[in-house]
Parts: C-alpha cells; sequence; structure tokens
C-alpha cells in the first residue's frame, strides 16, 4: 500500500506538552517538514527559549539547545559562527523574543546572522499564566490587565515583523498564520523560504507565525481562532514585509 501522508521524521514520536488547541504542535510539523523536505536532519541545530516551547528539545529530532530567557538568537549566533555548516533556527514565543529578547533579535537581524528564527506570537505570556506582553493588543484583557491594555499606561504593541524588516541586515520576513489551511500552506512555504535563505548563505530571515492560546484566552479553540482572525490579523496584517531573495523553486 503506497504512503499518503507519515509524521515528519524530524519529530519525534511522543506527547507534547501543549494545552488543546494549541497551535505550536502545527508550527512544529511545519519546521519539521522542512527539515525533512530539504534533507538537513543531521546537520541542523534548533535553540529554544524560556516560555511554552521551552520543552520542544523533546519533540524535534534534531540537535537543541536551551538557551536563557530571550537569548536564542546570541545562542545561535555562537553556534552557527562556530559551525557555519550547520542549519541554526531559533524557537521563540513573543513573551521571549518581544520582551526580554529584544535587543538579541534586533542585533541578530542587524548584523545579518545566517540564522532562522521562528517567532509565535500569540499576544500573551502563555507559559507564566497569561500576562500581558509586548504584543498584547490595545483593549486585550489579561491577567495583568484585567481592564484591558491600556496604551496610555502600556504603551502600544509592537510590530517585530515590520520592526526587523527596516534593519539591513535582514534578508527575508514575513508574518503568517495557522488559522485555515491555506494560511498553513503559506506558513510552510514561508518556513522553507528561511531555511532555504540560510542554505543559500543569504542572511538573517524571520517568520512570524500568527497563533492562539485558548487557556489563557478563556475561549474554545474555535472560537479563539475567530478572536485571531477578528482581531489579530487586523492590527498584524499577514504578508511578506521584506524580501531581498529570490523566490524558493
Amino acid at each position: 500500500m503506497a504512503i499518503i501522508y507519515e509524521k515528519p521524521k524530524a519529530l519525534l514520536d511522543v506527547p507534547t506538552h501543549y494545552c488543546p488547541g494549541c497551535t505550536h504542535g502545527v508550527i512544529h510539523k511545519l519546521v519539521a517538514e522542512a527539515i525533512d523536505e530539504f534533507g538537513i536532519l543531521d546537520k541542523t541545530i534548533g535553540v529554544i527559549p524560556v516560555g511554552c516551547s521551552v520543552l520542544a528539545y523533546k519533540y524535534f529530532a534534531c540537535d537543541m539547545f536551551g538557551s536563557a530567557h530571550g537569548r536564542a538568537p546570541a545562542v545561535a549566533t555562537g553556534i552557527k559562527r562556530t559551525n557555519p555548516d550547520k542549519v541554526v533556527f531559533t524557537y521563540q514565543g513573543d513573551g521571549d523574543l518581544a520582551a526580554i529578547g529584544t535587543a538579541e533579535i534586533v542585533h541578530a537581524a542587524a548584523r545579518g546572522e545566517n540564522i532562522t528564527s521562528v517567532f509565535v506570537n500569540n499576544c500573551i505570556y502563555g507559559m507564566t499564566g497569561g500576562q500581558m506582553a509586548p504584543t498584547t493588543l490595545p483593549g486585550q484583557v489579561t491577567e495583568t490587565s484585567p481592564y484591558g491594555r491600556d496604551v496610555k499606561q502600556a504603551g502600544y504593541p509592537i510590530r517585530i515583523s515590520e520592526m526587523i524588516s527596516t534593519l539591513d541586515g535582514s534578508c527575508y520576513v514575513e508574518r503568517v498564520s495557522v488559522d485555515t489551511v491555506p494560511n498553513i500552506l503559506k506558513a510552510k512555504k514561508a518556513i522553507k523560504k528561511a531555511f532555504q535563505n540560510q542554505l543559500e548563505g543569504k542572511g538573517f530571515s524571520m517568520i512570524e507565525v500568527l497563533s492562539i492560546c485558548p487557556t489563557n484566552w478563556g475561549l474554545n479553540p474555535s472560537e479563539a481562532m475567530q478572536w485571531l482572525r477578528d482581531n489579530m490579523i487586523p492590527y498584524y496584517p499577514l504578508g511578506v514585509k521584506k524580501d531581498t531573495t529570490e523566490e524558493v523553486k
């Protein structure tokens, strides 16, 4: 019998700790499929942060490094510079990359480090209980903004992709979502292109993935997906923010 579909070899066959409805699993799968399709499992190294994906080393079959909160791009820089033949990626949430790790992601991009960053944005701190994050939307209710984010007190959300795209060292920045099958397919294409850029030595690529957090949003997965479409996508428009490279063939 012909095999129509199988689990990516870059993912281990183990249960994950993610909450029901969380889209980290979908994003993991897309990253793993890209690794499989390029045939680079034996030379890929992932760097994980502090956050919901802190246990991702249990799920990917490639070598994985843990990093201090927000420091994944700095660790990835060291790994790539000392092992230029390896394919190095970071996998970070918004509480990690956009808060304590802002300097690290900005300077990795500014230097044009030849690494790939996957940035998962769900507008909230997930692992630590649902606090307001740098990406939390105006008026969004969280554990630390029970009356909604007040921009006069907390400032405005940071559009990370737009910011990184202004840096000369970045070669490819795209924002995608995994709320529908067509968007999932676009997200895979973007992630694959980001890896392709690294393989071709083109420099720094970042893919921002809009994701949901049903548990901390207080919604069921279906409601959370609709909330993403109604609220996140208008504030964080999908699409390529910068591309100085050729399309992946």
